[in-house]
């Protein structure tokens, strides 16, 4: 199970990638990373939520961002970093079935595989201090 909802997250993070760099209309990215790499549908709609919530959401979780990595803006992060966060905050803040601390491991581990040789750092950083110390944010996920 932990490497097919793996493989739904690295999806969800191309597709936000795209959708970030080029500005893509995300349902048409879903559904074409979606038919290039065909999941269970439990797996697709987890992409479809994880994408489409951290697009609903990306006010609130950039601002998160800037909280805990004031030395370094949003939108200079790279694009890998940038939508790491966003999926990892996203998930933690939002997606109950999905412990905090499996949400961290995940997004540390997509930033493992993507970004650069200190990207996992970064993000294990700025993630940790926000279950440190966001959580009001955290209670987001009890809400639903």
């Amino acid at each position: 199970m932990v490497s097919k909802k793996r493989d739904a997250r690295i999806l969800a993070l191309q597709a936000l990638f795209e959708i970030d760099i080029v500005g893509h209309d995300p349902e048409t990215v879903i559904r074409d990373r979606l038919e290039e790499n065909p999941l269970p549908e439990k797996q697709a709609e987890f992409v479809r939520r994880l994408v489409l919530g951290v697009l609903a959401n990306l006010k609130q979780l950039d601002s998160l961002i800037s909280k805990y990595a004031p030395a370094w803006p949003v939108q200079q992060l790279s694009y890998i970093d940038r939508n790491v966060l966003r999926l990892g905050l996203y998930e933690m803040g939002y997606v109950k079935e999905t412990p905090v601390k499996v949400a961290i491991n995940e997004a540390v581990e997509l930033a493992k595989l993507f970004g650069s040789d200190s990207s996992y750092r970064f993000v294990n950083g700025v993630l940790g201090a926000v279950y440190d110390y966001e959580k009001e944010f955290l209670k987001e996920r009890r809400k639903k």
